[in-house]
């Protein structure tokens, strides 16, 4: 029986040979053009040790003199920022977390894009960048490069591509976190993963899940569980307050808890409640005062120019703060404390130059030349530090991490400490 011939090897052209590694050094330089431009390629991250944090010790007794420690710039930041261990500054491409005390850098973030805004949640740092390649819808005005950080080693914890306008301010209740803007606006649980999205939604997954498209949003305020939007809508004869669910059970369709025609319009939302939500009428000035459906259960007259009315809050966002027992609203040019239970004021300090903040159970309320040191239960000065500020007289919001009082000043912050 004739044995088989055995089967030629199939033989490869040329043309073949040139066409697969032709074909291999497209992908090749495919993938090194994709690593350039990937994130991963363009971050550089200096980490620390989670044992070489240590917190300062919380202040005892508010000190006769305050002395300047240190100072740096951090033009994303709109109020000191302060997440666990460190203080936090995040200016240009930088997100750096310092020593309180010194402003030693702990650990830093670098990106080759611009900073957005910076903002705690989560006790974690949250950095959002301008967009690069892929981030959100590609337009230069995006902050579409959101990054999470552990406060402690400055390690990347998650991160995400949300469609965050310029000009956005992030507000956290402690379990969610909203990105502001004057057309949409999204919200984040711990994980980044999306919750809420409302407004002007660019690539709806399925149009008409919106309850008003194509209306503008002047202010925001969130807490325990509830997010307040100021809303103007051109079918409406004045300003609307919508209240929703930061955490509703598909982030496509807005879950709405209460929305509510206000009297008027110029309207701002200064702070919400677990029940209440409190918004300041321009003209005469007066605070609205509601509970959760919506219903007005206050209208008190307020001593506030119709000037620090005018135009809505930087990003949105009211500049507050807020103790155990009540909150403390600058107008833009008085503080005003609000009862943290039924929002109603309490009392009124004028010729502030922030909302100030909490300090070995006095409140510190900066002022031109200084900042007093106040009783927060009825509001009496007590006396008054004298800080050189190095001729700035704008706006100053305040913090603290133990003893060291946290100035923000305009793009710079300053660290104070006791002699």
């Amino acid at each position: 029986m004739p044995r088989p011939r055995p089967t030629r090897p199939e033989r490869r052209r040329r043309g073949d040979v040139l066409a697969a590694a032709s074909l291999v050094v497209l992908l090749v330089t495919a993938a090194v053009l994709y690593w350039r431009q990937s994130p991963a390629a363009n971050t550089t991250t200096v980490t620390a040790s989670p044992a070489a944090a240590t917190p300062p010790a919380p202040a005892v007794a508010v000190p006769q003199q305050l002395i300047e420690a240190w100072r740096a710039a951090s033009g994303a930041t709109a109020a000191p920022l302060v997440a666990g261990p460190v203080v936090v500054t995040a200016d240009g491409s930088t997100v750096v977390g310092r020593d309180a005390a010194t402003g030693t850098a702990r650990w830093s973030y670098t990106r080759n894009v611009p900073l957005c805004a910076a903002a705690e949640g989560f006790g974690r740092v949250l950095a959002l960048f301008h967009s690069g390649v892929g981030g959100g819808s590609g337009r230069d005005t995006d902050c579409g490069d959101l990054t999470e950080l552990d406060a402690t080693t400055g390690a990347r914890v998650a991160q995400r591509n949300p469609d965050v306008r310029s000009g956005t301010r992030m507000i956290s209740d402690g379990s969610f976190v909203a990105a502001t803007g004057p057309e949409y606006l999204e919200v984040w649980r711990s994980d980044l993963v999306k919750t809420l999205e409302y407004g002007e939604v660019r690539t709806p997954e399925q149009p008409g899940r919106q309850p008003r498209p194509g209306c503008r949003y002047g202010s925001f305020a969130m807490a325990q569980g509830r997010l307040a939007v100021l809303e103007r809508c051109a079918s409406d004869a004045g300003d609307r307050l919508t209240v929703l669910k930061p955490d509703g059970q598909d982030a496509t369709r807005p879950e709405v808890e209460s929305s509510t025609l206000l009297p008027g319009s110029g309207a701002q939302i200064l702070v919400v409640s677990a029940d209440r939500a409190a918004v300041v009428l321009p003209d005469p000035a007066r605070l609205l005062i509601l509970d959760n459906t919506g219903t007005q259960v206050g209208l008190v007259p307020i001593d506030v120019p119709v000037t620090d009315l005018r135009s809505d809050p930087p990003g949105g966002v009211a500049p507050t703060t807020s103790d155990e027992r009540r909150y403390y609203w600058w107008t833009g040019s008085r503080t005003v404390a609000l009862d943290r239970t039924d929002l109603v004021p309490l009392w009124t300090l004028t010729g502030t130059l922030g909302p100030g903040a909490g300090y070995a159970g006095s409140l510190l309320v900066p002022v031109p030349g200084g900042v007093q040191v106040v009783n927060p239960v009825d509001g009496v000065v007590e006396r008054t530090i004298p800080i050189d500020r190095g001729g700035w007289t704008g706006p100053v919001a305040l913090a603290a991490q133990g003893s060291i009082v946290l100035e923000q000043r305009g793009t710079g912050l300053a660290a104070l400490r006791p002699p």
